[in-house]
């Protein structure tokens, strides 16, 4: 099953847990599956995937600003699309997360979010959720 990110900014954290939990809910009516595994996947090389608090929106900005300032856009860069700081970034963030998947909920700690981390926005993106039962 697939959702559909729209994105606002060149980087940007959107928070898509209630979405992957309401894959989940549609995946418990279609195929009954309500423990297992949910692997959420970025379709795209500019685009990551990452758990973390999503209690206190200013994690979000610390976390995009250190790796701006970790990775600058311009760095005199040799890719032709002029995007390789999305690639390294998303090199390091990972395209995807795999969370457990218990009575029906994902088994996340009390802060814990998924987010959805673009590198190379605005954009319309996608992700993958395949939900994979015990």
């Amino acid at each position: 099953m697939q959702i559909s990110v729209k994105t606002n900014a060149r980087t940007q954290m959107v928070d898509i847990t209630s979405q992957v939990q309401n894959a989940v809910k549609e995946s418990i009516v279609e195929d009954g599956i309500k423990n297992g595994l949910v692997h959420v996947f970025s379709m795209h090389t500019t685009a990551a995937i990452t758990i973390n608090e999503n209690a206190d929106p200013a994690v979000e900005t610390d976390i995009l600003n250190t790796i701006n300032k970790t990775i600058p856009w311009d760095d005199n860069f040799k890719h032709m699309e002029g995007n390789s700081a999305a690639h390294i970034k998303v090199s390091l963030f990972g395209p995807s997360e795999t969370i457990p998947l218990e009575n029906g909920f994902l088994v996340l700690g009390t802060w814990q979010g998924i987010y959805f981390c673009e590198f190379d926005g605005p954009r319309n993106r996608r992700v993958n959720i395949q939900i994979i039962g015990a």
